[in-house]
């Protein structure tokens, strides 16, 4: 069974090298849609509890939302950054309380504090199916991802691999000890 949350998230992007109207700046509404699979928790009756899957997943999509996304190669990175640098808000300001977990991977690099990510390849609806995968595959068993932005939707399967060990009292994740960071269970 699958348990199934949704994300909007604002962003500004372009296409960098192609050549139509996303080569300019512009922005979006994209809806993030996650599918996470696994057995019925006993305990509480349900695959995954959403607002957890929110948690666990807004901890880094936050990243992405009212964010500027330009691939690592795009001129215009370093003339944001220096109009940033000006401003004093490069390294972040008190109203961006937004701040999702800094990440690195192969697929994209978060810097919270300039509310930028920056990526290896043009950010495409595909693309950011393939980075919020990355991010997200040892957290949660995902099935699928979804993600409409404009006209554009894409979407991907994925075969789960693992389960994941929950608590019976709230459905969460357990750490590795067998402990329920939200309740106190712990697993004997």
């Amino acid at each position: 069974m699958k348990s199934i949350t949704r994300f909007d998230l604002q962003y500004a992007h372009r296409f960098y090298g192609f050549r139509g109207e996303a080569q300019y700046l512009h922005g979006h509404t994209g809806t993030l849609t996650i599918e996470v699979e696994d057995g019925i928790n006993q305990g509480v009756n349900m695959v995954f509890p959403c607002n957890e899957i929110k948690k666990t997943a807004w901890a880094i999509l936050q990243n992405f939302d009212h964010a500027t996304i330009l691939r690592e190669d795009d001129p215009l990175l370093p003339v944001i950054l220096e109009v940033y640098e000006k401003q004093g808000i490069k390294n972040g300001a008190p109203q961006n309380t937004m701040k999702g977990e800094a990440f690195k991977t192969d697929l994209a690099v978060a810097y919270p504090d300039s509310r930028i990510v920056v990526t290896k390849e043009t950010m495409t609806v595909e693309g950011m199916i393939k980075i919020v995968y990355d991010l997200l595959k040892d957290k949660l068993n995902i099935a699928k991802i979804t993600f409409k932005s404009g006209d554009n939707t894409a979407s991907e399967e994925y075969n789960i691999t693992k389960t994941i060990d929950r608590c019976p009292l709230c459905g969460i994740a357990l750490t590795s000890e067998g402990i329920c960071t939200k309740c106190g269970y712990r697993k004997n």
